[in-house]
C-alpha cells in the first residue's frame, strides 16, 4: 500500500459530558505528507496517544475532521497500522503466527507465509519464527510486534512509545531499526514519544503538544520544528544538540537538570 496523506482538521476530543467533561485535545490543524515522519512530544495527558487512536479509527472526534489520503476517518482505518508500547503478542502464539495476525484471511496460505517469512527475516527474527513471546527478549518482541503492523503494508505507521520500555541500548537498536523500516517501507509515521532525542533521531518535524494558560481546555499544538539532514542522522549532528536544548525548555525541563540527567 503507498505511503498515504494524514490532516487532522480544527480536531477536538473531549470525555465526559456536563460538569465533569475533561477535554484532551483542542482545534488541532496538522498535516502529515506521504512517507513523512511526525513526532509527537508532550507531557502525559496531552493528548499524543489520543492523537494516534484518532488516525487508526479506534476513537472518533468530539468535533472536526480526520483525513487519511483525503478521505474522512470514519470508523477502523484499514490503511494504519498501530504498535503499541507493550508488544501485545499473543502469549499462546509463535512468533511468526503472531506476524501472521496482522493479515487477512482471504490472503491465500503460500503467500501469507512467505510474507510473514519476509518480515521477520526484515527484522532479524527468522531463527525465532516457531518461539513463543515468553521465549524470547522484549527487544525480540517488539520487533515482532514492528513485522507484525507492516506485513499489512499500512499506508500510515502509528508508534505509541513503542520503545519506551526497552533498555537504554536495545533503545537505540530499535530507533535505527525503525528509521530503517521506515525507509525501505515508505510508510507515513507518526510516532508518540517523551524522548526529545529520539524524535530528533527519527522525525522529520517534531511536533509539541501542550495546554495554553487554561489547561482545561485541553492541548494543541505549542510548537513545530523541523529537524534539519536527512535519515539516517549522526546522533553526533551539533544542530541536533542545539534543537534538544530548545525543546527540553518547551517541555519544561532546565538546562541544568538535562545536563545532569
Amino acid at each position: 500500500m503507498p505511503a498515504v496523506s494524514v490532516g487532522l482538521r480544527a480536531v477536538s476530543r473531549v470525555f465526559g459530558t456536563g460538569g465533569v467533561s475533561h477535554t484532551v485535545l483542542s482545534r488541532i490543524d496538522l498535516e502529515v505528507g506521504a512517507g513523512e515522519v511526525v513526532a509527537l512530544l508532550g507531557a502525559s495527558g496531552s493528548g499524543k496517544s489520543t492523537l494516534l487512536r484518532l488516525v487508526a479509527g479506534l476513537d472518533r472526534p468530539t468535533a472536526g475532521e480526520v483525513l487519511v489520503g483525503q478521505r474522512p476517518v470514519t470508523g477502523i482505518e484499514p490503511r494504519a497500522a498501530v504498535v503499541f508500547q507493550e508488544p501485545r503478542l499473543l502469549p499462546w502464539r509463535s512468533l511468526a503466527d503472531n506476524v501472521a495476525f496482522g493479515l487477512p484471511d482471504s490472503e491465500a496460505r503460500a503467500g501469507r507465509n512467505a510474507e510473514v517469512a519476509r518480515w521477520l527475516e526484515v527484522v532479524g527474527l527468522a531463527a525465532f519464527a516457531r518461539h513463543r513471546p515468553r521465549e524470547v527478549s522484549g527487544g525480540m518482541a517488539q520487533r515482532a510486534a514492528l513485522a507484525r503492523a507492516l506485513v499489512r503494508r499500512p499506508g500510515v505507521l502509528l508508534l505509541d512509545e513503542p520503545l519506551a520500555a526497552l533498555d537504554a541500548l536495545t533503545r537505540l537498536r530499535m530507533q535505527d531499526l525503525v528509521d530503517d523500516l521506515q525507509r525501505s517501507s515508505g510508510a507515513t509515521v507518526l510516532l508518540v514519544t517523551h524522548d526529545v532525542d529520539e524524535a530528533l533521531q527519527l522525525a522529520d518535524r517534531v511536533v509539541v503538544l501542550a495546554a495554553g494558560s487554561d489547561p482545561s481546555a485541553g492541548a494543541g499544538i505549542q510548537h513545530v520544528v523541523e529537524v534539519p539532514g536527512g535519515r539516517p542522522r549522526d546522533r553526533g549532528d551539533l544542530r541536533l544538540a542545539g534543537l534538544r536544548v530548545d525543546l527540553l525548555d518547551r517541555l519544561g525541563v532546565s538546562r541544568v537538570t538535562a545536563r545532569s540527567g
